[in-house]
């Protein structure tokens, strides 16, 4: 990275399909998912770890946990930007906060993830340490985030009832 990295990073302006209304009329949970995941895939390509970290390297990523939250309906014809906030790193592990905005301005989502570093060149991939040209990319990405305030959800689970 030449320029200064953005904090938070946002993705481009994402469109909802039509095909994603579900029968209530709005956008249905599943592509919430779908454009969280485009909004990361433009992340990890600035920071290094897009289609062709893997193809370069062998490595990739694969996220083992992720806890979405579903703040307003995004109803037909809606565009969306996520924007990431880089929130924990280490040598096998990146943590991400995401928002879901509106275009109009409002929050309708928004997403915690854990990504995992695999190595896929053996048998079988493993988790393994980023390779130490990609690590000190993400590295310098999470430093530019690690001023910006702590999301306020950040970490948040499901409350049991009762």
């Amino acid at each position: 990275m030449t320029e200064p990295f953005p904090t938070p990073f946002r993705s481009q302006e994402l469109a909802v399909e039509p095909a994603w209304i579900d029968y209530n009329g709005h956008l249905n949970l599943a592509y919430y998912h779908v454009l969280f995941d485009r909004g990361m895939d433009e992340i990890f390509d600035a920071i290094g770890l897009g289609e062709r970290y893997r193809e370069r390297t062998g490595f990739t990523t694969y996220t083992a946990e992720a806890h979405v939250r579903y703040l307003r309906e995004v109803p037909p014809g809606s565009r969306v930007i996520v924007s990431s906030q880089i929130v924990g790193l280490d040598e096998k592990r990146l943590h991400l906060f995401m928002e879901m905005h509106h275009t109009e301005g409002w929050l309708a989502a928004t997403l915690e993830d854990l990504t995992l570093s695999v190595d896929q060149r053996g048998e079988k991939p493993k988790v393994a340490p980023f390779p130490p040209e990609t690590f000190a990319s993400v590295h310098a990405a999470a430093k530019a985030h690690a001023d910006m305030p702590r999301p306020a959800d950040l970490c948040r689970a499901i409350r049991p009832l009762g």
